[in-house]
């Protein structure tokens, strides 16, 4: 027979109120209910807890020793019950997220910083990282989300939302494209380029619309990071192919964006979870906020 919950706690009230009655008006039980428990828990531990009679309860000399220790295994067990209902209700929790770095620096300050408004205990743990090493946490369970660029055709994930990223040229305001209205694949071919390395998926776009159009673009740099991509083309590198939403290109004064009128260059991207795994409900509704928020920008 083990020791449970109801058993505790019905011994801790009674040694607190001195009384059976007491005791089981505070539990909502009928004394004889709450009197088989106490007999249970007697059975349980094999030593008699309350010395009584029909005037008076008193604890006996184990009892009195065994009071504290149960006081704190009752705190500890209601503690439990208190963290899992909130982890079931997504009061508290802690949502792992990996997401590409453009939207890491864009849409989540604000979306974390939204949903701790209206709960408080909200924890994240955030990746970012290019799109390979987003596909490869989720895959390996050290995120339960995520955020990624490209086509999503592996079986291994559930999409909960796809969408697009249009890509834009990047270049100085002493640039002949900065006269220009609209940009295309024909003259970002005649200038050299800034891209991200391979392995991002904003190059994977790049390459493949340039491939499609039978036509080698002249690279200047491969900078791992839209950063030092924008820093490049601030010093006179090339031009650099970024996507709209990036808040590097936004934070440049003296850097202007051109659409590409071209529509291969289109990132897809996708909110993904690994299949079969369920998500906890704090990060269900961060993924209902996510999915707004980026179906906001797209329209």
């Amino acid at each position: 027979m083990d020791l449970n919950l109801r058993d505790v706690r019905a011994f801790v009230a009674v040694a607190q109120t001195g009384s059976f009655t007491r005791a089981a008006t505070r539990l909502h039980l009928s004394q004889p209910a709450l009197t088989v428990q106490i007999r249970r828990l007697e059975e349980i531990v094999g030593v008699r807890l309350f010395d009584r009679n029909s005037r008076n309860v008193a604890l006996t000399p184990a009892g009195r020793e065994l009071l504290p220790v149960l006081q704190k295994s009752l705190h500890d067990m209601e503690q439990v019950l208190v963290d899992a209902r909130a982890l079931a209700d997504g009061s508290s929790g802690t949502v792992r997220i990996a997401c590409l770095p453009t939207f890491a620096a864009s849409l989540l300050p604000d979306l974390i910083r939204d949903l701790r408004k209206t709960v408080p205990r909200a924890g994240f743990h955030v990746r970012d990282v290019v799109a390979s090493m987003v596909n490869t946490l989720v895959r390996n369970e050290e995120v339960d989300i995520g955020l990624t660029g490209g086509e999503t055709l592996d079986s291994a994930f559930d999409v909960l939302y796809s969408g697009v990223d249009r890509l834009v040229a990047v270049c100085p305001k002493a640039h002949r494209f900065a006269r220009r209205r609209r940009i295309g694949l024909e003259d970002l071919a005649s200038v050299p380029l800034v891209l991200t390395a391979q392995g991002t998926s904003v190059r994977a776009v790049v390459d493949a619309a340039f491939a499609n159009a039978r036509c080698t673009p002249v690279i200047a740099c491969e900078p791992t990071y839209m950063m030092t991509a924008v820093a490049m083309v601030r010093g006179g590198l090339g031009v650099t192919i970024l996507p709209a939403t990036a808040r590097e290109v936004q934070a440049e004064p003296g850097l202007v964006v051109r659409p590409i009128d071209d529509p291969r260059f289109v990132r897809p991207i996708a909110l993904i979870k690994k299949r079969g795994r369920t998500l906890p409900p704090l990060t269900e509704q961060f993924v209902a906020a996510l999915a707004g928020r980026i179906g906001d920008r797209e329209g």
